[in-house]
Protein backbone atom coordinates (compact mmCIF):
# COMPACT_ATOMS: atom_id res chain seq x y z
CA UNK A 1 0.00 0.00 0.00
CA UNK A 2 1.27 3.39 -1.20
CA UNK A 3 0.26 6.67 0.59
CA UNK A 4 -1.71 9.03 -1.34
CA UNK A 5 0.16 10.94 -3.80
CA UNK A 6 -0.37 14.60 -2.81
CA UNK A 7 1.34 16.79 -0.08
CA UNK A 8 0.31 18.76 2.96
CA UNK A 9 -2.34 21.59 1.99
CA UNK A 10 -0.31 25.53 2.06
CA UNK A 11 -2.33 28.04 3.86
CA UNK A 12 -2.63 29.86 0.27
CA UNK A 13 -4.75 26.21 -0.92
CA UNK A 14 -7.07 26.31 2.51
CA UNK A 15 -8.02 29.50 1.66
CA UNK A 16 -9.42 28.62 -1.67
CA UNK A 17 -10.47 25.61 -0.51
CA UNK A 18 -12.38 28.02 2.45
CA UNK A 19 -13.19 30.18 -0.52
CA UNK A 20 -14.80 27.49 -2.28
CA UNK A 21 -16.86 25.97 1.07
CA UNK A 22 -17.91 29.68 2.14
CA UNK A 23 -16.90 28.33 5.57
CA UNK A 24 -13.55 27.22 6.99
CA UNK A 25 -12.25 24.25 5.64
CA UNK A 26 -11.24 21.28 8.43
CA UNK A 27 -9.54 18.56 8.48
CA UNK A 28 -8.07 19.03 5.32
CA UNK A 29 -4.93 17.31 4.81
CA UNK A 30 -4.18 17.37 1.12
CA UNK A 31 -5.22 18.59 -2.12
CA UNK A 32 -6.37 15.46 -4.16
CA UNK A 33 -7.71 16.86 -7.31
CA UNK A 34 -7.36 20.07 -9.27
CA UNK A 35 -8.60 22.29 -11.63
CA UNK A 36 -6.88 22.92 -14.93
CA UNK A 37 -5.96 26.05 -13.36
CA UNK A 38 -4.24 24.73 -10.26
CA UNK A 39 -7.25 25.62 -7.67
CA UNK A 40 -8.51 22.72 -5.74
CA UNK A 41 -11.45 20.59 -7.19
CA UNK A 42 -11.45 18.32 -4.46
CA UNK A 43 -9.75 17.88 -1.00
CA UNK A 44 -8.33 14.97 0.91
CA UNK A 45 -9.66 15.29 4.60
CA UNK A 46 -8.57 13.47 7.67
CA UNK A 47 -11.00 10.56 9.05
CA UNK A 48 -11.42 12.60 12.54
CA UNK A 49 -11.49 16.30 12.44
CA UNK A 50 -9.96 18.58 15.08
CA UNK A 51 -12.72 18.42 16.67
CA UNK A 52 -12.72 15.04 17.07
CA UNK A 53 -15.79 14.00 15.19
CA UNK A 54 -15.57 10.92 12.68
CA UNK A 55 -15.66 12.23 9.33
CA UNK A 56 -15.72 9.16 6.49
CA UNK A 57 -15.47 11.20 3.49
CA UNK A 58 -12.15 11.59 2.95
CA UNK A 59 -12.56 12.84 -0.67
CA UNK A 60 -14.52 15.86 -0.68
CA UNK A 61 -15.60 17.66 -3.36
CA UNK A 62 -14.98 21.71 -3.18
CA UNK A 63 -14.96 23.23 -6.39
CA UNK A 64 -18.22 25.18 -6.54
CA UNK A 65 -19.63 24.41 -10.18
CA UNK A 66 -18.33 20.47 -10.11
CA UNK A 67 -20.68 20.75 -6.80
CA UNK A 68 -23.44 22.60 -8.83
CA UNK A 69 -23.17 19.99 -11.38
CA UNK A 70 -23.65 17.17 -8.95
CA UNK A 71 -26.40 18.76 -6.98
CA UNK A 72 -28.16 19.17 -11.00
CA UNK A 73 -27.55 15.49 -11.78
CA UNK A 74 -28.76 14.31 -7.80
CA UNK A 75 -31.86 16.73 -8.30
CA UNK A 76 -32.59 15.33 -12.26
CA UNK A 77 -32.96 11.39 -10.79
CA UNK A 78 -29.67 10.01 -12.27
CA UNK A 79 -28.75 8.37 -9.56
CA UNK A 80 -31.50 5.27 -9.74
CA UNK A 81 -30.09 4.98 -13.20
CA UNK A 82 -26.53 4.57 -12.00
CA UNK A 83 -28.01 2.04 -9.52
CA UNK A 84 -29.24 0.23 -12.03
CA UNK A 85 -25.45 -0.03 -13.10
CA UNK A 86 -25.11 -2.44 -9.90
CA UNK A 87 -27.70 -4.82 -10.34
CA UNK A 88 -27.14 -5.00 -13.85
CA UNK A 89 -23.66 -5.46 -14.30
CA UNK A 90 -21.40 -7.90 -12.72
CA UNK A 91 -18.15 -5.88 -13.91
CA UNK A 92 -19.42 -2.40 -12.42
CA UNK A 93 -20.78 -4.06 -9.15
CA UNK A 94 -16.95 -5.63 -8.73
CA UNK A 95 -15.26 -2.34 -9.89
CA UNK A 96 -17.70 -0.14 -7.19
CA UNK A 97 -16.35 -2.93 -4.57
CA UNK A 98 -13.03 -2.41 -5.31
CA UNK A 99 -13.54 1.31 -5.51
CA UNK A 100 -14.90 1.33 -1.66
CA UNK A 101 -11.95 -0.99 -0.85
CA UNK A 102 -9.51 1.49 -2.04
CA UNK A 103 -11.55 4.39 -0.70
CA UNK A 104 -11.13 2.56 2.55
CA UNK A 105 -7.24 2.01 1.93
CA UNK A 106 -6.60 5.62 1.17
CA UNK A 107 -8.22 7.02 4.28
CA UNK A 108 -6.26 4.32 6.39
CA UNK A 109 -3.21 6.35 5.74
CA UNK A 110 -4.55 9.10 7.49
CA UNK A 111 -5.60 7.56 11.30
CA UNK A 112 -8.05 4.27 12.30
CA UNK A 113 -11.29 5.89 13.31
CA UNK A 114 -13.53 2.69 14.85
CA UNK A 115 -16.79 4.28 14.54
CA UNK A 116 -16.20 4.88 10.67
CA UNK A 117 -14.53 1.41 10.20
CA UNK A 118 -15.87 -0.28 7.06
CA UNK A 119 -17.73 2.76 5.89
CA UNK A 120 -16.72 4.58 2.65
CA UNK A 121 -18.74 7.29 1.21
CA UNK A 122 -21.16 8.02 -1.34
CA UNK A 123 -23.25 4.53 -0.89
CA UNK A 124 -19.97 2.42 -1.79
CA UNK A 125 -20.45 -0.77 -2.56
CA UNK A 126 -23.95 -1.58 -2.93
CA UNK A 127 -25.60 1.64 -3.53
CA UNK A 128 -25.80 5.52 -4.74
CA UNK A 129 -25.93 7.72 -1.97
CA UNK A 130 -24.50 10.96 -3.52
CA UNK A 131 -22.86 11.79 -6.21
CA UNK A 132 -20.65 14.47 -4.60
CA UNK A 133 -18.51 12.23 -2.77
CA UNK A 134 -18.62 9.68 -5.55
CA UNK A 135 -17.77 12.34 -8.28
CA UNK A 136 -14.89 13.56 -5.52
CA UNK A 137 -13.31 9.72 -5.46
CA UNK A 138 -13.09 9.24 -9.45
CA UNK A 139 -11.70 12.96 -9.55
CA UNK A 140 -8.72 12.26 -6.81
CA UNK A 141 -8.27 8.44 -7.82
CA UNK A 142 -8.13 8.86 -11.34
CA UNK A 143 -10.61 7.63 -14.28
CA UNK A 144 -11.21 3.78 -14.05
CA UNK A 145 -11.37 3.40 -10.65
CA UNK A 146 -14.72 4.22 -9.28
CA UNK A 147 -17.11 3.66 -11.98
CA UNK A 148 -19.98 5.47 -10.63
CA UNK A 149 -18.67 8.18 -9.92
CA UNK A 150 -17.21 8.36 -13.49
CA UNK A 151 -20.61 8.21 -14.91
CA UNK A 152 -21.68 10.61 -12.78
CA UNK A 153 -18.86 12.66 -14.35
CA UNK A 154 -19.56 12.18 -17.60
CA UNK A 155 -22.91 12.82 -17.39
CA UNK A 156 -22.37 16.31 -16.00
CA UNK A 157 -22.14 19.58 -17.55
CA UNK A 158 -18.90 20.51 -15.83
CA UNK A 159 -15.62 19.19 -17.05
CA UNK A 160 -12.34 18.83 -15.13
CA UNK A 161 -10.64 19.94 -18.24
CA UNK A 162 -12.47 23.26 -18.56
CA UNK A 163 -11.57 26.24 -15.74
CA UNK A 164 -15.00 27.64 -14.44
CA UNK A 165 -13.35 29.32 -11.11
CA UNK A 166 -15.03 31.98 -9.99
CA UNK A 167 -11.84 33.72 -10.10
CA UNK A 168 -9.74 32.39 -13.51
CA UNK A 169 -6.11 33.16 -12.82
CA UNK A 170 -5.96 32.91 -9.01
CA UNK A 171 -4.15 29.55 -8.91
CA UNK A 172 -2.46 28.34 -5.72
CA UNK A 173 0.65 28.25 -5.42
Amino acid sequence: MTTPPFAPPTTAEIDVVSAQLGRSARGVVGIAARCVCGNPTVVATSPRLPDGSPFPTFYYLTHPAATAAMSTLEATQVMPELASLLDEDEDVSAAYQAAHEAYIADRAHFGDVPEIDGISAGGMPVRVKCLHALAGHALAAGPGVNPIGDAALARSSWSPQRCECEKPGAATA
